[in-house]
């Protein structure tokens, strides 16, 4: 095997690896917010929020956000990496995975504008009291944890099955 062959495969890794630890980080800080709410008594509001908000949180970012979005497209550019490495795509694999370089500009857009709304979501749940605050978090930690399986199994599906993913990589020399 040559040396490219190596290096798209230690890419698409990377990139996979990389954004797991992400998702896995926000997930852990996060829910130590989630679990403190639990020592608080909660109000009737606060509990038809929760179920409402954990509905949304695992259908609207989970299935619809992660699972038909995210993930895949995260798969796919891990697999379009391994078969077309470029040494500073493969350094920045995480980034490359996640459709901030080496994509067309609607992705580019599209990733930097979620990432920025994010941010500001993060910022502003920041000063929510408890157990609000927490509440908050336990739907992004379940629609955080439904994306990490979700990259996951497309990953396996796709390496261990030979199933590739259905999702185009959106770089700005492919059609697929």
């Amino acid at each position: 095997m040559n040396s490219n062959h190596w290096l798209g495969k230690l890419g698409a890794i990377w990139g996979l690896f990389g954004i797991s630890a992400l998702l896995l980080w926000a997930i852990i800080r996060l829910a130590y917010y989630a679990w403190e709410a639990w020592a608080q008594p909660w109000s009737l509001t606060q509990w038809v929020f929760f179920t409402g908000w954990m509905i949304f949180m695992l259908y609207g970012e989970g299935y619809r956000g992660f699972y038909k979005g995210f993930s895949p497209r995260v798969v796919a550019r891990a697999g379009y990496l391994a078969r077309n490495p470029v040494w500073w795509h493969v350094l920045l694999a995480p980034a490359y995975c996640m459709g901030f370089i080496h994509a067309t500009r609607k992705r580019k857009i599209v990733s930097f504008s979620l990432t920025a709304g994010i941010v500001v979501l993060v910022l502003v749940v920041r000063f929510l009291p408890q157990p609000w605050h927490g509440i908050v978090d336990f739907g992004v930690v379940a629609a955080l944890s439904y994306g990490l399986a979700a990259i996951w199994w497309f990953a396996l599906r796709q390496w261990l099955l030979g199933r590739p993913v259905d999702c185009s990589v959106d770089v700005p020399d492919a059609s697929s």
